[in-house]
């Protein structure tokens, strides 16, 4: 029996230049057949079902660029700081969870700000022992480079005075933050989900992202190797609703390579990238900078993933079909991983393969024109609550910060994404980022590197869809994957249509 057509009727916008604009799409076996006009497409298929959309607007479906799906999953149950004003705030979200928590068991959470918060100094693990001091707390800051503990869990990870720095990690002094690898002293001593926890983390992170209109996502590593696991599992089964690219941490890349792991498309899982880490972030103070770094006088940031490892690893990661994937927020780790990249460019453009740097959050102006060809992933809803945070750590950097139109025009691809946990991966909060670069506190942000709505939509679809080099995902054209998204306006309230 022939598969079933479906005749969509609604506004569409195409992405495809050589019909931007359709009335209606012919759908069949999970492909676009046509796009055209009601009566164009009546006439082919006259026996196809109808879904008559026409007070919304149809485009291909939102990806989210950059997200740690399973870690966001596993979030969405954790204590939740995201907003939180003061200590004591977080004191009194802390003591309502504690309550209904058994003594000894861990409590995760994350989200909090220091500079939302007003701290010119790092929060101490004293200040959690007062409501908590039954229970291991680790609290992830917004951006995941730096962990608040208290001393249940620093007893528990065995640190003290006397521990040392690890490499590409710090401890702060007096105890109870621990920036870049420093976390995984704590982070390491947490007990291991079960694989029924997995697998309730990667099935809640893609049922949620369904729920806001995605069809696919990129998720980045920087979690436990169980995650990725988590969704092929959810792949084999049949449940899951998202296209998934995914990466390697670029420590694993020797296994990969044994178990014969490639870059390829297919199926609704595949393996893509390698990640690296040049530096922090901005909100830690471990982004990688320039001189003279930050204007508070706290330094230049820490480098982690050093260039020459970079190089290396990225060229084997090339032999193997993947993308190198490097994070890269700083102005100073944004130029030494452009530099690698110079090296790695011709053999990444004769195997087809689109070099990406994520973030690009903060950048030289001399540095702009060399994202040519590059992807430039980036995450305009963390524009505003960096705006303010900008201003005061790196002013000298504000007109190069979220450059937008200018990495655009430079011919970069850009593909959007919320970096979730650390933001909510919200469609419209991104769009109106990225349209109106207005901050928390309510100050425009280098207004010129503005975007428009279509603009912002085509780096939430085709952009990462040619990131990820899937020519069949984020256009809708004969052969397209039929997996859209339906608006009542543009940046506004979507839902995911897979077909």
């Amino acid at each position: 029996m022939a598969a079933p057509l479906t005749l969509l009727l609604a506004r569409t916008l195409t992405l495809d230049d050589a019909q931007p604009e359709a009335a209606a799409v012919l759908v069949g076996g999970g492909r676009v057949l046509a796009a055209g006009t009601r009566e164009e497409l009546f006439a082919q298929a006259p026996r196809a079902e109808v879904q008559d959309h026409r007070d919304l607007i149809l485009t291909p479906g939102l990806c989210d660029a950059h997200i740690h799906l399973v870690m966001y999953g596993a979030s969405l149950s954790q204590l939740n700081l995201m907003g939180a004003r003061s200590v004591a705030e977080v004191q009194a979200k802390l003591a309502q969870r504690a309550a209904h928590t058994p003594h000894g068991s861990w409590i995760i959470g994350g989200g909090f700000l220091m500079s939302e918060m007003g701290l010119g100094d790092y929060p101490t693990a004293a200040q959690l022992d007062e409501v908590s001091p039954h229970w291991p707390v680790m609290l992830h800051s917004r951006d995941h480079h730096m962990l608040w503990v208290n001393s249940a869990a620093l007893r528990a990870a065995g640190v003290t005075d006397s521990t040392p720095d690890p490499v590409g990690g710090h401890i702060v002094r007096p105890l109870g933050c621990l920036q870049e690898h420093a976390q995984a002293l704590v982070a390491d001593a947490v007990p291991a989900p079960s694989e029924t926890e997995w697998l309730a983390s990667a099935r809640a992170g893609a049922d949620d992202l369904a729920a806001r209109g995605y069809v696919s996502a990129h998720t980045m590593a920087f979690e436990d190797a169980e995650a990725p696991r988590a969704l092929q599992v959810l792949a084999a089964r049949g449940e899951l609703p998202l296209r998934i690219w995914a990466c390697l941490p670029h420590d694993r890349l020797e296994h990969a390579e044994a178990l014969g792991v490639r870059g390829h498309a297919g199926g609704l899982f595949q393996w893509g990238g390698v990640k690296f880490f040049a530096d922090g972030a901005l909100g830690s103070r471990t982004a990688w900078l320039h001189a003279p770094g930050f204007a508070d006088g706290s330094g230049t940031g820490i480098a982690l993933d050093p260039p020459e490892l970079i190089l290396e690893r990225g060229r084997a990661a090339l032999a193997l079909g993947l993308t190198p994937v490097t994070h890269a927020i700083g102005d100073r780790a944004n130029t030494e991983v452009l530099n690698v990249y110079e090296q790695l460019r011709a053999d990444a453009e004769a195997r087809g393969i689109r070099l990406r740097i994520e973030h690009t959050q903060h950048l030289r102006p001399e540095d702009v024109p060399r994202f040519r060809g590059l992807t430039a992933s980036v995450q305009p809803i963390h524009l505003q609550a960096d705006a303010a945070i900008i201003r005061e750590l790196i002013p000298h950097r504000a007109e190069g910060s979220y450059a937008f139109r200018s990495l655009k025009e430079a011919g970069a691809v850009l593909a959007f994404g919320s970096d979730a946990p650390v933001a909510p991966p919200d469609v419209r909060t991104n769009f109106a980022a990225a349209m109106s670069r207005v901050g928390d506190d309510g100050q425009p942000l280098a207004p010129a590197e503005a975007l428009t709505p279509e603009e912002v939509l085509w780096a939430y679809t085709r952009g990462p869809a040619l990131a990820a080099g899937w020519e069949d995902e984020g256009i809708i054209r004969p052969g397209a994957r039929a997996a859209f998204t339906l608006w009542d306006r543009l940046g506004g309230n979507a839902r995911a249509l897979v077909l």
